[in-house]
């Protein structure tokens, strides 16, 4: 059984983001395409003072040989990975390609938000494999 974690116990600024988020997604509603709602939480995440970087480009390794990059949509005061979607619902698999990005950049905390649906769907993800380096 897993156990549910609080927004407190995750220790960080996750609620502030996902606050933004709901701002954005009150404001838009959904149907939009995903870049309008990056951009419309950029000037949320700014005006929150959180620090952060948009589209960070982050270096994918395999057997030490670095063989690609891929984006991260946002990247939250130095340790928190967002990821927005713009569909219907989201899905495991959406669940399990944030948790393998954690995994695989050794970030704690994650957030996957999806704007695409009557009410804003937010997940925290939380690496269980995690070390502090």
């Amino acid at each position: 059984m897993e156990i549910k974690r609080t927004p407190e116990q995750f220790g960080d600024c996750t609620s502030k983001i996902i606050g933004c988020a709901m701002r954005v997604h009150s404001a838009l509603g959904n149907g939009f395409q995903e870049v309008i709602y990056q951009r419309a939480l950029e000037i949320e995440l700014a005006e929150e003072g959180l620090r952060f970087i948009r589209e960070m480009e982050m270096p994918i390794h395999y057997k030490g040989e670095q063989i690609g990059t891929r984006r991260v949509d946002f990247f939250i005061e130095g340790e928190i990975m967002v990821e927005l979607k713009a569909i219907i619902g989201l899905e495991d698999v959406h669940l399990a390609q944030g948790i393998n990005y954690l995994e695989a950049y050794n970030i704690r905390t994650g957030l996957l938000i999806n704007f695409g649906s009557q009410s804003l769907q937010f997940k925290r993800l939380l690496n269980k494999k995690f070390t502090n380096v």
